[in-house]
Protein backbone atom coordinates (compact mmCIF):
# COMPACT_ATOMS: atom_id res chain seq x y z
CA UNK A 1 0.00 0.00 0.00
CA UNK A 2 0.95 3.60 -0.44
CA UNK A 3 0.25 6.56 1.87
CA UNK A 4 -0.14 9.85 1.01
CA UNK A 5 0.56 11.79 3.83
CA UNK A 6 -1.97 13.77 5.19
CA UNK A 7 -4.99 12.56 3.50
CA UNK A 8 -5.29 9.26 4.93
CA UNK A 9 -5.72 7.70 2.34
CA UNK A 10 -4.03 4.37 0.74
CA UNK A 11 -4.28 3.49 -2.81
CA UNK A 12 -2.96 -0.18 -3.65
CA UNK A 13 -0.57 -0.44 -6.52
CA UNK A 14 1.54 -3.15 -8.03
CA UNK A 15 4.43 -4.65 -6.25
CA UNK A 16 7.32 -6.83 -8.27
CA UNK A 17 8.10 -10.01 -6.64
CA UNK A 18 10.92 -12.20 -7.44
CA UNK A 19 9.13 -15.38 -8.94
CA UNK A 20 12.18 -17.13 -9.80
CA UNK A 21 11.67 -19.90 -6.60
CA UNK A 22 8.28 -20.42 -8.26
CA UNK A 23 10.35 -21.09 -12.08
CA UNK A 24 12.40 -23.37 -10.35
CA UNK A 25 9.67 -25.30 -8.52
CA UNK A 26 7.85 -25.64 -12.07
CA UNK A 27 11.15 -26.93 -13.83
CA UNK A 28 12.16 -29.28 -11.35
CA UNK A 29 8.14 -31.03 -11.16
CA UNK A 30 8.51 -30.89 -14.95
CA UNK A 31 11.54 -32.92 -14.98
CA UNK A 32 10.61 -35.47 -12.51
CA UNK A 33 7.09 -36.06 -14.67
CA UNK A 34 9.66 -36.61 -17.46
CA UNK A 35 11.24 -39.24 -15.15
CA UNK A 36 8.35 -41.17 -14.20
CA UNK A 37 6.98 -41.03 -17.69
CA UNK A 38 10.20 -42.59 -19.49
CA UNK A 39 10.37 -45.06 -15.96
CA UNK A 40 6.95 -46.06 -16.39
CA UNK A 41 7.06 -46.81 -20.78
CA UNK A 42 10.25 -49.13 -19.64
CA UNK A 43 8.36 -51.12 -17.10
CA UNK A 44 5.55 -51.58 -19.40
CA UNK A 45 6.42 -54.92 -20.85
CA UNK A 46 7.48 -56.31 -17.37
CA UNK A 47 3.90 -55.48 -15.99
CA UNK A 48 1.59 -55.87 -19.20
CA UNK A 49 0.37 -59.57 -20.27
CA UNK A 50 4.00 -61.12 -21.61
CA UNK A 51 3.42 -61.84 -25.55
CA UNK A 52 3.43 -65.69 -25.36
CA UNK A 53 1.14 -65.66 -22.67
CA UNK A 54 -1.39 -63.13 -24.65
CA UNK A 55 -1.16 -65.79 -27.51
CA UNK A 56 -1.60 -68.72 -25.21
CA UNK A 57 -4.83 -67.38 -24.14
CA UNK A 58 -5.58 -66.55 -27.61
CA UNK A 59 -5.59 -69.97 -28.88
CA UNK A 60 -7.73 -70.70 -25.87
CA UNK A 61 -10.20 -68.51 -26.61
CA UNK A 62 -10.10 -69.49 -30.09
CA UNK A 63 -11.61 -72.66 -28.74
CA UNK A 64 -14.21 -71.02 -26.96
CA UNK A 65 -15.91 -69.46 -29.50
CA UNK A 66 -15.45 -72.84 -32.09
CA UNK A 67 -17.19 -74.42 -28.92
CA UNK A 68 -20.30 -71.55 -28.93
CA UNK A 69 -20.46 -71.65 -32.69
CA UNK A 70 -21.05 -75.85 -31.89
CA UNK A 71 -23.64 -75.30 -29.81
CA UNK A 72 -25.45 -72.44 -32.00
CA UNK A 73 -24.98 -75.38 -34.61
CA UNK A 74 -26.62 -77.57 -31.88
CA UNK A 75 -29.64 -75.37 -31.62
CA UNK A 76 -30.34 -75.09 -35.20
CA UNK A 77 -30.22 -79.25 -36.23
CA UNK A 78 -30.61 -80.88 -32.69
CA UNK A 79 -27.13 -82.56 -33.48
CA UNK A 80 -23.60 -81.43 -33.34
CA UNK A 81 -22.55 -81.56 -37.10
CA UNK A 82 -20.77 -84.46 -38.70
CA UNK A 83 -17.25 -84.86 -38.57
CA UNK A 84 -17.34 -84.74 -42.64
CA UNK A 85 -20.01 -84.71 -45.19
CA UNK A 86 -19.22 -87.39 -48.09
CA UNK A 87 -20.38 -88.01 -51.56
CA UNK A 88 -22.47 -91.35 -53.25
CA UNK A 89 -19.64 -93.00 -52.80
CA UNK A 90 -18.24 -92.63 -49.33
CA UNK A 91 -15.44 -90.06 -50.17
CA UNK A 92 -15.13 -87.14 -47.73
CA UNK A 93 -16.35 -83.73 -49.02
CA UNK A 94 -16.44 -81.29 -46.70
CA UNK A 95 -15.51 -80.67 -42.75
CA UNK A 96 -17.57 -79.70 -39.80
CA UNK A 97 -15.27 -76.31 -40.34
CA UNK A 98 -16.88 -75.53 -42.87
CA UNK A 99 -20.45 -76.49 -42.06
CA UNK A 100 -20.10 -74.49 -38.33
CA UNK A 101 -19.09 -71.10 -40.34
CA UNK A 102 -22.63 -69.56 -40.00
CA UNK A 103 -23.09 -70.10 -36.47
CA UNK A 104 -20.08 -67.65 -34.99
CA UNK A 105 -21.46 -64.28 -33.71
CA UNK A 106 -18.75 -61.92 -36.77
CA UNK A 107 -20.91 -62.33 -39.93
CA UNK A 108 -18.13 -62.33 -42.14
CA UNK A 109 -17.81 -66.13 -41.78
CA UNK A 110 -21.24 -66.43 -42.98
CA UNK A 111 -20.28 -64.72 -45.92
CA UNK A 112 -17.28 -67.17 -46.16
CA UNK A 113 -19.86 -70.22 -45.86
CA UNK A 114 -21.67 -68.40 -48.76
CA UNK A 115 -18.75 -68.31 -50.71
CA UNK A 116 -18.03 -71.89 -50.36
CA UNK A 117 -19.27 -74.16 -53.25
CA UNK A 118 -20.79 -77.68 -51.69
CA UNK A 119 -21.78 -79.41 -55.30
CA UNK A 120 -17.83 -79.83 -55.27
CA UNK A 121 -15.21 -81.12 -53.14
CA UNK A 122 -12.76 -79.38 -50.99
CA UNK A 123 -10.48 -79.62 -53.30
CA UNK A 124 -12.34 -78.57 -56.43
CA UNK A 125 -11.27 -75.59 -58.31
CA UNK A 126 -13.67 -73.02 -56.71
CA UNK A 127 -13.41 -73.93 -53.11
CA UNK A 128 -9.55 -74.46 -53.49
CA UNK A 129 -8.93 -70.45 -53.46
CA UNK A 130 -10.86 -70.35 -50.48
CA UNK A 131 -7.90 -71.50 -48.65
CA UNK A 132 -6.27 -68.29 -48.65
CA UNK A 133 -9.53 -67.12 -46.32
CA UNK A 134 -8.41 -69.02 -43.56
CA UNK A 135 -10.96 -68.11 -40.70
CA UNK A 136 -8.78 -66.18 -38.03
CA UNK A 137 -10.46 -68.55 -35.00
CA UNK A 138 -9.17 -71.72 -36.77
CA UNK A 139 -5.58 -70.27 -36.20
CA UNK A 140 -3.31 -70.31 -33.44
CA UNK A 141 -1.49 -67.01 -32.96
CA UNK A 142 1.44 -68.87 -31.28
CA UNK A 143 2.41 -71.10 -34.40
CA UNK A 144 3.79 -68.64 -36.82
CA UNK A 145 5.25 -70.85 -38.92
CA UNK A 146 2.12 -72.25 -40.23
CA UNK A 147 1.56 -72.40 -44.20
CA UNK A 148 -1.66 -70.73 -45.38
CA UNK A 149 -5.08 -71.96 -45.27
CA UNK A 150 -3.80 -74.40 -42.58
CA UNK A 151 -5.87 -75.22 -39.24
CA UNK A 152 -4.56 -75.11 -35.84
CA UNK A 153 -7.27 -76.97 -34.61
CA UNK A 154 -8.79 -80.89 -35.02
CA UNK A 155 -11.32 -83.06 -33.83
CA UNK A 156 -11.36 -86.28 -32.64
CA UNK A 157 -12.94 -88.93 -35.07
CA UNK A 158 -14.52 -92.09 -34.33
CA UNK A 159 -17.13 -94.24 -33.77
CA UNK A 160 -17.06 -93.57 -30.01
CA UNK A 161 -16.30 -90.05 -30.29
CA UNK A 162 -18.74 -87.05 -30.73
CA UNK A 163 -17.40 -86.38 -34.27
CA UNK A 164 -17.98 -90.02 -35.82
CA UNK A 165 -17.66 -89.65 -39.44
CA UNK A 166 -21.28 -89.06 -41.10
CA UNK A 167 -22.81 -89.50 -38.44
CA UNK A 168 -24.18 -86.49 -36.70
CA UNK A 169 -24.19 -86.74 -32.60
CA UNK A 170 -26.85 -85.66 -30.24
CA UNK A 171 -25.99 -84.49 -26.50
CA UNK A 172 -27.80 -86.54 -25.03
CA UNK A 173 -26.13 -89.50 -26.34
CA UNK A 174 -23.12 -88.27 -24.91
CA UNK A 175 -23.97 -90.32 -21.62
CA UNK A 176 -20.53 -89.80 -19.92
CA UNK A 177 -21.11 -86.48 -19.64
CA UNK A 178 -20.53 -83.15 -21.97
CA UNK A 179 -17.57 -81.84 -19.24
CA UNK A 180 -15.66 -85.25 -19.41
CA UNK A 181 -16.03 -86.10 -22.94
CA UNK A 182 -13.16 -83.69 -25.47
CA UNK A 183 -14.91 -82.96 -28.86
CA UNK A 184 -11.30 -81.53 -30.36
CA UNK A 185 -8.03 -79.52 -29.36
CA UNK A 186 -5.21 -78.18 -30.69
CA UNK A 187 -3.14 -79.70 -33.71
CA UNK A 188 -0.51 -77.39 -34.78
CA UNK A 189 1.67 -79.78 -36.45
CA UNK A 190 -0.91 -81.76 -38.14
CA UNK A 191 -0.83 -80.00 -41.60
CA UNK A 192 -4.55 -80.09 -41.98
CA UNK A 193 -5.90 -77.83 -44.25
CA UNK A 194 -9.10 -75.84 -42.66
CA UNK A 195 -11.57 -76.36 -45.50
CA UNK A 196 -10.07 -80.53 -45.69
CA UNK A 197 -12.68 -83.10 -43.92
CA UNK A 198 -9.35 -84.61 -42.19
CA UNK A 199 -8.93 -84.65 -38.33
CA UNK A 200 -6.99 -86.98 -35.48
CA UNK A 201 -8.11 -90.05 -35.97
CA UNK A 202 -8.94 -92.04 -32.39
CA UNK A 203 -7.58 -95.32 -33.90
CA UNK A 204 -4.16 -94.07 -34.85
CA UNK A 205 -3.67 -91.50 -31.67
CA UNK A 206 -0.33 -92.04 -29.84
CA UNK A 207 -0.19 -89.00 -27.03
CA UNK A 208 -0.33 -85.62 -26.70
CA UNK A 209 2.58 -83.68 -28.81
CA UNK A 210 2.75 -86.21 -31.57
CA UNK A 211 2.77 -84.31 -34.43
CA UNK A 212 0.08 -86.25 -36.59
CA UNK A 213 -2.23 -85.81 -33.65
CA UNK A 214 -2.93 -83.18 -30.54
CA UNK A 215 0.22 -80.88 -30.19
CA UNK A 216 1.26 -77.16 -30.03
CA UNK A 217 4.31 -76.64 -31.59
CA UNK A 218 4.95 -73.10 -31.73
CA UNK A 219 6.69 -70.32 -29.71
CA UNK A 220 4.75 -70.67 -26.73
CA UNK A 221 4.82 -74.58 -26.24
CA UNK A 222 3.99 -75.52 -23.16
CA UNK A 223 4.02 -78.77 -22.57
CA UNK A 224 0.39 -79.99 -24.05
CA UNK A 225 -2.68 -78.99 -25.76
CA UNK A 226 -5.56 -77.32 -25.06
CA UNK A 227 -9.10 -79.31 -25.67
CA UNK A 228 -12.40 -78.53 -26.15
CA UNK A 229 -15.26 -80.48 -24.27
CA UNK A 230 -18.58 -81.31 -25.37
CA UNK A 231 -19.76 -78.67 -22.86
CA UNK A 232 -18.19 -75.85 -24.10
CA UNK A 233 -15.01 -76.17 -21.84
CA UNK A 234 -11.33 -75.49 -22.62
CA UNK A 235 -9.13 -77.45 -20.87
CA UNK A 236 -5.47 -78.06 -20.44
CA UNK A 237 -4.11 -81.59 -20.87
CA UNK A 238 -0.38 -82.17 -20.15
CA UNK A 239 1.63 -84.24 -22.91
CA UNK A 240 2.49 -86.43 -19.92
CA UNK A 241 -0.96 -87.88 -19.72
CA UNK A 242 -1.01 -91.26 -20.69
CA UNK A 243 -2.70 -91.97 -24.09
CA UNK A 244 -5.17 -94.91 -23.20
CA UNK A 245 -5.87 -92.19 -20.03
CA UNK A 246 -6.48 -89.40 -22.51
CA UNK A 247 -8.54 -91.73 -24.25
CA UNK A 248 -11.09 -92.00 -21.79
CA UNK A 249 -12.15 -88.46 -22.57
CA UNK A 250 -12.84 -88.91 -25.97
CA UNK A 251 -15.46 -91.75 -25.76
CA UNK A 252 -18.89 -90.10 -25.42
CA UNK A 253 -20.36 -92.90 -23.67
CA UNK A 254 -17.82 -96.00 -22.67
CA UNK A 255 -18.72 -95.38 -18.98
CA UNK A 256 -14.67 -95.23 -17.96
CA UNK A 257 -13.26 -93.41 -14.85
CA UNK A 258 -12.32 -89.97 -15.89
CA UNK A 259 -9.06 -89.42 -14.96
CA UNK A 260 -7.56 -85.99 -13.23
CA UNK A 261 -5.70 -84.22 -15.62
Amino acid sequence: MVYYEGEGIAIPRNETSDSRPFVKRVIVYGILAGVLFVFFLLMMPSVGPHPKAARRTACRNNLKQIGLALHNYHDVYGTFPPAYVSDDQGQPMHSWRVLILPYFYDSKYRALHDQYHFDEPWDGPHNIGLLEKTPELYRCPSHKDAEAGMTDYAAVVGDACVMRGTVPVTIREITDGSSNTVVLGESTGSRIRWTEPRDVSLGTFKHIGDVDGFSSEHDGAYGGAFMLHADGSVHFVSEEMPAESLKTLFTRAGGEEVPPY
